[in-house]
């Protein structure tokens, strides 16, 4: 399948962003988040711990109706705070309804997603360490079609992060294969649909039928389905004026190290086919 791109800033408005929190081994122990979930009552212990949204299209004054999605730059908080990439691969995906629940997920498009967070203490929600403004969360605009997500060419696709610093590239995040996640596939479209008609407000987790309902039932959702684990250097290294992100996704039957690592630090061309490239400057 080829290749589209795309507008955020233009699309966004007419689309729900969404999160999956937990949805890859170790992740969540590496970013301190573990214990958030604890008191959360959840029959498979492989499953994904829930839903949180990052946008929500809609009228207000409330901080999830700003877009925070970039395709060029990531916009830092407060200095005090600590602020960490979260490699992922986002799905913008067709929404269905019927009597006003969810019926169907379809997943058209993959991206390299950059969920940037907060690494901040005492937020009651997962929501508040992830949208703080304008260009605070990244999505590639280098689109990859879906053919299907079970059994599909995804099935080929690796997903690699790094941190371009002082002129030297770091790996940031494992290289890993999709189909490394915990959910993935039919899998985890099951599963979102049932947090999307179902998920309550408990503990760090929200209401998401009610945003859907604020959202105004949006035909479609950006889904980032989570962050891969970290090297060191990513567990340990946090955000700075100057750095530059790169989160790549890309097909491992075309692409070699070598190859991904010149997308990642913009000696190599990237206009070619298999590959999702995001790069963010840090301002």
């Amino acid at each position: 399948m080829g290749q589209g791109s795309g507008n955020w800033n233009e699309e966004m408005p007419g689309i729900i962003g969404l999160g999956v929190a937990g949805n890859f081994a170790g992740h969540l122990e590496q970013a301190g988040e573990a214990s958030d979930f604890k008191d959360l009552k959840i029959a498979d212990a492989t499953a994904p711990k829930g839903v949180f949204p990052f946008y929500v299209p809609g009228q207000g004054e409330h901080f999830l109706h700003v877009m925070p999605v970039s395709s060029e730059t990531l916009a830092l908080g407060l200095v005090e705070e600590k602020h960490q990439i979260e490699p992922e691969v986002a799905l913008l995906c067709d929404i269905a309804y019927d009597d006003g629940k969810v019926s169907a997920l379809t997943p058209r498009f993959a991206m390299a997603h950059n969920d940037c967070s907060i690494r901040r203490e005492g937020a009651r929600k997962i929501s508040e360490k992830k949208n703080w403004g304008a260009n605070t969360k990244g999505t590639s605009a280098q689109r990859i079609a879906i053919d299907q997500f079970s059994g599909g060419l995804l099935d080929k696709y690796r997903l690699a992060s790094f941190l371009l610093r002082d002129g030297e590239l770091h790996d940031y995040g494992d290289d890993s294969a999709l189909t490394s996640y915990s959910y993935y596939g039919d899998k985890l479209v099951g599963w979102l649909i049932e947090k999307m008609n179902q998920q309550q407000d408990e503990g760090p987790l929200e209401d998401i039928p009610r945003w859907l309902e604020v959202a105004g039932q949006p035909g479609r959702a950006l889904i980032s389905i989570g962050a891969t684990r970290y090297t060191e250097y990513g567990e340990t290294t946090f955000l700075e004026h100057g750095d530059v992100i790169a989160v790549v996704l890309y097909d491992g039957s075309v692409h070699d190290d070598a190859s991904v690592r010149g997308f990642a630090d913009g000696s190599r061309e990237s206009a070619v086919d298999g590959l999702s490239l995001l790069r963010q400057r840090v301002v």
